[in-house]
């Protein structure tokens, strides 16, 4: 697979952790279920929410082929009590991440809550597979030769896309909601809205932070490395049963953590895992916050997820997942698989980009803005220096972003 890959994933491997085992094992009493009582414990999402002093409410809703996905709730905060009524914003997080992105910032910081103090009942989704949704009504994740882990975010767009978003305005009295989603966010946004273009009606506004589809143009050196051995990975992995990348385990996050803490001598080499990963901004990381951001991140994944990104990234085209000749053939009837139709995203789009995104390349985004018929339009951080993480992460996200998605989302109210 290339010695600059490995060296890559080794090291993000031992230092970008993220708790599960022990987090799971939290005891769920402070969180306010809409559901039966049997739901599953409070993970961090859950415990950052409430440290915070906002609401919280845990969902949890089965899709159409059988996954069952967490949803965390934000209807009020110490400044905006819940009431019945309030505009929806729907928040959805990128590959290898959960819903924590959104909170862990902290108030006033993360996307999340200034949503809520702005006056938005705030939804948090979890995709299959990530620490939040690692269940099945019949399989299991943690078996070997599963077929838990048989997708990629095709089946995140066309199945836990539709399904949260239903049971979002079902549970709030709404017919349409904000969205709001960053690096896969945005991709399986796009599978719904092209494959499935009836839930064009169901959103008045999408917000892209680091959009991506189109992916010709990425500088990230671990995707450049990893893209031309995609189908070498995929037939290993599959003949070892290994099909779940990067799972979470107790090690790895205490080694993350005591690694990446304050006045730890590794504390950099932390820093610059995730830096070649998205690209380099050194001022906007906060590395004080890196051990929080490693217990949520990453949050384990499909490797269908990541070979499907492969794939984009060696056609140069925002298409469906490629099986191979033969089941090219049986499943789509052609050799190579379709493009999805971005002429039937009508929802109203924004495209958040910036100039120094190794994932979301500036051309790319220009290409998908121009496959779009109803984009409102194109709009750069002016941070020369923003990376591919900021959007989350960033210390200044609130004023450099936030603001201007919030005051978007204000206009289409």
């Amino acid at each position: 697979m290339g010695g600059p890959f490995l060296a890559v994933l080794l090291l993000a491997t031992a230092l970008v952790g993220v708790a599960s085992a022990a987090t799971i094992m939290r005891p769920a009493e402070s969180v306010q279920s809409a559901e039966e009582p049997d739901v599953p414990p409070m993970d961090l999402t859950a415990d950052i929410i409430v440290r915070d002093g906002y609401m919280l409410e845990q969902h949890e809703v089965t899709t159409a082929d059988g996954y069952i996905l967490t949803m965390f709730r934000i209807p009020g905060g110490p400044g905006n009590p819940a009431r019945e009524g309030k505009d929806v914003a729907f928040l959805m997080h990128g590959l290898l991440s959960s819903s924590a992105d959104y909170v862990v910032s902290g108030p006033g910081r993360a996307l999340g809550y200034m949503l809520v103090d702005a006056g938005y009942d705030v939804w948090l989704g979890n995709a299959r597979g990530n620490t939040n949704s690692r269940r099945h009504i019949f399989h299991d994740p943690d078996a070997r030769n599963t077929d838990f882990w048989d997708f990629s975010w095709h089946e995140i767009g066309y199945f836990d896309l539709p399904a949260m978003i239903d049971y979002t305005l079902a549970a709030t009295g709404h017919t349409s909601l904000h969205y709001a989603g960053h690096s896969q966010g945005t991709t399986s946004f796009f599978v719904m809205a092209s494959t499935r273009p009836d839930y064009n009606n169901k959103i008045r506004s999408m917000h892209a932070l680091a959009p991506v589809a189109f992916m010709s143009n990425l500088r990230s050196p671990f995707v450049r490395a990893f893209a031309p051995f995609v189908d070498q990975l995929e037939w290993i992995m599959g003949m070892l049963g290994v099909n779940e990348f990067l799972p979470s385990n107790e090690m790895m996050v205490l080694g993350g953590q005591r690694l990446c803490e304050d006045e730890s001598p590794f504390q950099e080499v932390c820093a610059n895992v995730l830096f070649l990963i998205g690209g380099f901004n050194s001022p906007q990381l906060n590395r004080t916050m890196i051990p929080a951001l490693l217990e949520n991140a990453p949050a384990g994944a499909s490797v269908n997820q990541l070979v499907h990104y492969a794939q984009g990234y060696n056609s140069g085209r925002f298409r469906q997942y490629d099986f191979g000749l033969t089941l090219n053939l049986i499943r789509y009837g052609s050799i190579r698989p379709p493009d999805y139709p971005l002429h039937r995203v009508t929802a109203p789009v924004a495209l958040h980009f910036s100039d120094n995104d190794w994932l979301a390349a500036v051309s790319d985004v220009r290409e998908l803005h121009a496959s779009i018929s109803n984009s409102i339009g194109l709009f750069r951080v002016s941070d020369p220096r923003w990376n591919h993480l900021d959007f989350v992460w960033g210390i200044d996200a609130n004023t450099f972003l936030y603001e201007r998605v919030i005051s978007f989302m204000d206009r289409f109210n």
